[in-house]
């Protein structure tokens, strides 16, 4: 599976992988990897293709209901992990939890929260980051340029005004699929 992954991903699509191409699997197995800019359902399986050609365990969350059959598994399969997303839960407490009970966790989040285009990130992912006691890996989507641009573990501050600029300043000029939604 995976050679036939690096030749969709490599051959076929064109696209190639730069910075920390393997998400410093080898010295950090809990993350928050944030995957921006999320523009369109062509995200999930570059995301997918990539997991494969790494050998990079993510995780990502999706509604509960998402994971009954005949899907369920599928989505287990892949990495995902069921949310319970009813009104009065506390979701950063929820997500933050799941770090607890696993040894090897990367989640992976779109700071967007929707596939158009927006103005300010949700903020989520950074305080499940912090409650975890966890980094955030940044990973482009940069469909202009074929490539999945990838940082390195970076821990978020006290400062969230400075944090928020280093990390919009990784995407600077990074171009989604829907090129009007980035």
């Amino acid at each position: 599976m995976k050679a036939i992954a690096r030749f969709i991903y490599f051959k076929l699509m064109g696209w190639k992988v730069v910075g920390n191409t393997n998400f410093s699997k080898d010295t950090v197995k809990k993350a928050v990897i944030i995957a921006l800019p999320h523009t369109s359902w062509h995200d999930f399986y570059i995301g997918l293709l990539l997991r494969k050609i790494s050998g990079v365990k993510t995780n990502f969350v999706g509604k509960k209901e998402l994971f009954r059959w005949p899907f369920g598994y599928y989505f287990r399969a892949v990495g995902g992990k069921p949310l319970d997303r009813t009104s009065g839960q506390n979701k950063v407490e929820a997500i933050a939890s799941l770090f607890e009970s696993e040894d090897e966790f990367r989640l992976t989040l779109a700071p967007e929260g929707t596939r158009k285009k927006v103005e300010e990130w949700k903020t989520g992912f950074y305080f499940i980051a912090k409650k975890a006691g966890v980094p955030i890996i940044m990973f482009t989507l940069d469909f202009k340029n074929k490539q999945n641009k990838v940082s390195e573990p970076f821990y978020p501050t006290e400062d969230m005004d400075a944090d928020f600029n280093y990390m919009k300043s990784f995407f600077k000029g990074v171009v989604g699929k829907v090129p009007e939604y980035s």
